[in-house]
């Protein structure tokens, strides 16, 4: 039986991975912007940014893809189901990522631009091969856990109707009456993807340690 389920369930691993890779990506991006507003030397940026991230990380996945699917269409704006997870998925992450980096960049010591200063690099060259390199794979641990907890929460996007795993999992459990090996074979699925992707950060992360000099 298996054997019959793993094909059927495993024809949301394209769609999954593609709604938590474009969020993660889209977010990720968006909270380089947040990260930067939260450390800007206006008091105004700073208070949007931080109430941004806030408020977007209180509210439960599940109420963002309702308010984008089911509330958008109220105002004439109509996504398709992928573009709604897409989309809110993509806000959520924004939030985590900035606080992610937000983390990797305190760790770094002030004493590390002060002495890039000191050598005459120009702050751009400080922050492109200096900070960032160190932040990132300081944060690089704190990314990897997210992407997968974002993978598991894609989960969520079966509740809009994106064929994703989850969606095959319930699709075969009332067609099969085999709902309990549905869900096994949808949870074997992200146990793999997760583990790809924790074999891919540390691998990531070796190479930045090698690269940066780092023990």
């Amino acid at each position: 039986m298996i054997a019959e389920l793993l094909p059927a369930v495993a024809r949301g691993v394209g769609l999954t991975l593609y709604v938590t890779g474009a969020s993660l990506l889209i977010g990720g991006i968006i909270g380089l912007v947040l990260v930067g507003a939260a450390r800007s030397p206006f008091g105004i940026v700073r208070a949007v940014a931080t109430f941004y991230i806030n408020v977007v990380r209180v509210i439960p996945p599940i109420t963002w893809l309702f308010l984008i699917y089911f509330g958008l269409p109220q105002f004439a704006l109509r996504l398709t189901t992928i573009q709604a997870a897409i989309i809110g998925f993509s806000i959520i992450a924004s939030a985590f990522m900035a606080e992610i980096y937000r983390s990797g960049l305190l760790s770094i010591p002030e004493g590390q631009r002060e002495a890039a200063h000191a050598l005459g690099l120009s702050p751009i060259t400080t922050v492109g091969h200096i900070i960032t390199p160190q932040a990132f794979r300081v944060a690089l641990p704190a990314i990897a856990t997210y992407a997968i907890g974002l993978l598991k929460d894609s989960a969520l996007a079966s509740t809009i109707g994106v064929r994703e795993i989850t969606y095959y999992a319930q699709q075969a459990a009332r067609q099969t009456h085999e709902g309990l090996l549905s869900f096994i074979v949808a949870g074997a699925l992200y146990i793999v993807i997760s583990l790809v992707v924790a074999v891919v950060a540390r691998q990531v992360d070796l190479g930045l340690r090698k690269k940066i000099g780092v023990a």
